[in-house]
């Protein structure tokens, strides 16, 4: 399914509104979960940070992590997966951050 762009931006929007909400709430105590301007910053108290945020001119979701590194995601057959490689963006942060994303 080829997005146009307010499908992209709608399901962009909707997937960082819903990390913002399911972080803060799974991780608050242990970090700083933020959500400004398509951009979420989450800096965790004992160190490392991971930015994920929306590239539009691309339709993708950007992701920076400590752990695994820089990645792209684009929405395909109703999941946002990567670009280079066929992984599931909610299930590596899942996987990283030791939580429960849906």
């Amino acid at each position: 399914m080829s997005l146009d762009e307010s499908q992209y931006h709608k399901l962009a929007d909707e997937l960082l509104e819903m990390l913002f909400d399911g972080l803060d709430e799974a991780i608050g105590d242990e970090a700083d979960v933020d959500l400004q301007d398509g951009i979420l910053n989450i800096e965790f108290d004992a160190g490392g940070v991971y930015i994920i945020n929306k590239n539009a001119p691309n339709k993708e979701i950007w992701l920076a992590s400590p752990k695994s590194g820089a990645s792209h995601y684009a929405y395909k057959e109703g999941a946002w997966m990567g670009t280079r490689a066929d992984v599931n963006l909610l299930e590596l942060l899942n996987d990283e951050l030791k939580v429960s994303l849906s």
